[in-house]
């Protein structure tokens, strides 16, 4: 069984608008209100794919109602404020503009909970993923690495993810930006991908996964480096595409990831949907990546 963790999670919000027009009423279509939140989301994803997973995270009494309306095995540390909202505008070309709020702050004693229940959970593999809300440390992350006696898997960005670095996780997620931010400069091709992957995993990580949008995913692990692409041709919504990468990993590696991802971005929501045969057959994976081939 899989466990993530999810320190600041939302009530995610999907509206569907004609076109996002700056200073104008907008009629929105088609709403939807899901539990989220990146590790929610990990979860969600390993769940309808069939594999076992666990959500631990800090809750509200709506979000663990949506919670159990879509069928997630949770461990909740009850808060008294309210779990965030976030809103995505959908327009029908499949541009996605999202506004997330901060989260409520946690207190040192729902610090203490989650680890402990995060550590008592009983995973093969903990999979930490998202933001910090006001109140935990940036070290949060790391404190959990090192506590661990299992591999850990961790999704953020910032200072948390510069500080879980050292703590030497079996597996960190970056995307094209947090790479960027870590090593200094923005890679430009497929080579500096791998290179600044490379860089980072020496400091202490065994594996980097960095997704790249379009251009699929770099995996750089202790076997080498590998580049895969699945090609979509109607994206409904790249939100939720990383997590649903990082899932797809834990279930079954690069091939597996790609795949998930694949199915996410066809779907309108914020939860990825199950992973269909045609998913599976629009990645490829390459062993020989061209260092040439420019990212953006």
């Amino acid at each position: 069984m899989i466990v993530t963790l999810t320190p600041n999670p939302a009530i995610d919000r999907t509206l569907a608008v004609p076109a996002l027009v700056r200073g104008e009423v907008l009629r929105a279509a088609a709403p939807m209100v899901e539990a989220s939140g990146k590790g929610v989301n990990v979860a969600k994803a390993l769940l309808v794919n069939g594999h076992a997973a666990k959500a631990v995270l800090p809750a509200d009494d709506l979000l663990l109602e949506l919670l159990r309306a879509a069928g997630v095995p949770c461990e909740v540390a009850r808060i008294g404020g309210a779990v965030r909202t976030n809103v995505s505008l959908l327009e029908p070309d499949g541009t996605v503009t999202k506004v997330n709020e901060p989260g409520p702050p946690l207190s040192s004693e729902d610090r203490r909970r989650l680890l402990a229940m995060t550590l008592a959970a009983g995973g093969s593999v903990i999979a930490a993923s998202g933001s910090l809300p006001p109140g935990l440390p940036a070290d949060f992350y790391a404190e959990l690495v090192e506590r661990s006696d299992g591999p850990v898997a961790v999704d953020t960005s910032g200072l948390a993810l510069k500080a879980v670095i050292g703590a030497r996780p079996w597996l960190i997620k970056p995307n094209l930006d947090e790479l960027a931010e870590l090593v200094g400069q923005r890679p430009q091709t497929l080579a500096d991908v791998v290179a600044a992957a490379q860089a980072l995993r020496s400091k202490g990580p065994q594996a980097v996964l960095v997704s790249l949008g379009g251009d699929g995913a770099v995996l750089v692990d202790g076997t080498g480096a590998r580049h895969g692409e699945a090609v979509v041709d109607r994206p409904r919504n790249t939100v939720g595409a990383g997590d649903a990468l990082l899932a797809g990993f834990l279930a079954g590696g690069l091939t597996e990831a790609l795949a998930y991802a694949a199915a996410a971005v066809r779907h309108v929501g914020t939860h990825a949907p199950a992973v269909t045969p045609a998913d599976r057959a629009a990645v490829r994976v390459h062993q020989d990546i061209d260092g040439g081939r420019r990212v953006e």
